[in-house]
């Protein structure tokens, strides 16, 4: 009965103890505390991703925005009608433009070089459709403050394709995803 007694008293002691440490780690403040949403970037993966294009239709905006697992880059593409949009996107040591082959310096611990099947011009009237100049940061794009992401620059847009280099913290898992007439690329924090 003695032995059982101590039994007990080692449950109740563990049970104790587990129930102390959940509590002390609910109570952490909120201040500089980490998201409280899971981040949850199991199958994105840091390896080259691509699609074939279903058409190029001109690319007239890129946005960005930061969410609480990672920040995203919009690439708007409306005369696309919900067909797939091309792209090839993946990390690079140093990013160099479509047609010259000039090295283009961008910001930060690694470099996602992404291209979509979306010319920044309207391939029937040559027209401009996104006002990108080469070597220089995405036009309207303010990544102050951001996480993950360090710096834009646009590349080129060459043979249907735009070029664009994203400055990012460090090679991160990344996904794309494909929305009517959108192409989403979403770097994780960690």
């Amino acid at each position: 009965m003695r032995r059982l007694g101590t039994v007990l008293t080692a449950i109740v002691l563990a049970g104790a103890a587990v129930s102390a440490t959940t509590v002390a780690a609910t109570a952490a403040p909120a201040t500089g505390a980490a998201p409280s949403a899971k981040c949850d970037t199991g199958d994105w993966g840091s390896a080259l991703k691509s699609a074939d294009a279903g058409d190029h239709q001109p690319l007239t905006k890129i946005r960005t925005g930061q969410h609480d697992c990672y920040d995203r880059m919009v690439f708007d593409i409306p005369t696309a009608g919900g067909k797939p949009v091309g792209y090839r996107i993946g990390y690079v040591d140093a990013l160099h433009q479509d047609g010259s082959g000039d090295r283009i310096p961008v910001g930060g611990g690694a470099i996602l070089e992404i291209r979509v099947a979306a010319p920044s011009y309207d391939p029937g009237t040559g027209k401009s459709t996104y006002p990108g100049k080469a070597g220089k940061p995405l036009p309207g794009v303010d990544i102050k403050g951001y996480r993950t992401f360090k710096d834009t620059r646009y590349a080129a847009s060459f043979e249907g394709d735009t070029q664009i280099g994203l400055g990012v913290q460090k090679r991160l898992p990344f996904r794309v995803v494909q929305q009517k007439d959108k192409l989403i690329v979403d770097v994780a924090h960690s």
